[in-house]
């Protein structure tokens, strides 16, 4: 009877990964596509799957093609006065648009992989992603700042270590972030 638990534990472990991705991209799926599909059918006469996600999808390729040009550029110039005059929503704002800067953007930020010496005496090393190669704007010289992502979370902690504390390390930058989040779990390429 052990036994045919054991390989009951072992398919669980197996397919809930599997599971929970596949439960994950349905619900979203279905949530995205939703957004329209009432409009769409009226419109058409019938449903399609999909087609909520592509006219998203057209939608947000028009926006940012329009983001680029001379039109965009008085609407950008309003929001960011509107954006100045309400503390609140500049500051959530900025830091979200900061973050997904970090990620995505032309500035991205989580771009220079390191292992950084926590603790010399017993020789203890973390991985992160170094985001500032200076502090001299804090007044602090010859320090670094290093994001640590937190596995299995999408928060984490910065912290500001000596340069000498930090070994840059040749691993492209997705894998690292795949192997921290994952706790380790995960091989890097």
């Amino acid at each position: 009877m052990k036994r045919i638990f054991s390989h009951f534990l072992q398919g669980v472990l197996i397919i809930s990964p599997l599971a929970i991705t596949a439960y994950i991209i349905y619900t979203i799926f279905n949530f995205v596509d939703g957004l329209f599909i009432e409009q769409l059918t009226k419109i058409i006469g019938f449903k399609i799957p999909g087609l909520g996600i592509i006219l998203i999808f057209i939608i947000l390729t028009l926006l940012g093609f329009i983001a680029h040009t001379i039109i965009a550029r008085p609407f950008k110039a309003l929001y960011s006065k509107l954006m100045d005059k309400t503390p609140l929503l500049k500051t959530i704002y900025a830091s979200l648009n900061d973050l997904f800067s970090a990620f995505v953007g032309k500035e991205k930020k989580f771009n220079v992989p390191v292992l950084a010496l926590i603790n010399k005496e017993n020789d203890v090393w973390k991985l992160g992603f170094m985001t500032q190669k200076s502090m001299a704007e804090f007044g602090i010289e010859k320090m670094v700042s290093v994001y640590f992502p937190h596995s299995y979370n999408f928060s984490g902690e910065l912290y500001i270590l000596p340069e000498t504390s930090i070994k840059r390390i040749d691993i492209p930058p997705a894998e690292v972030m795949k192997f921290i989040v994952s706790g380790g779990v995960t091989r890097v390429l």
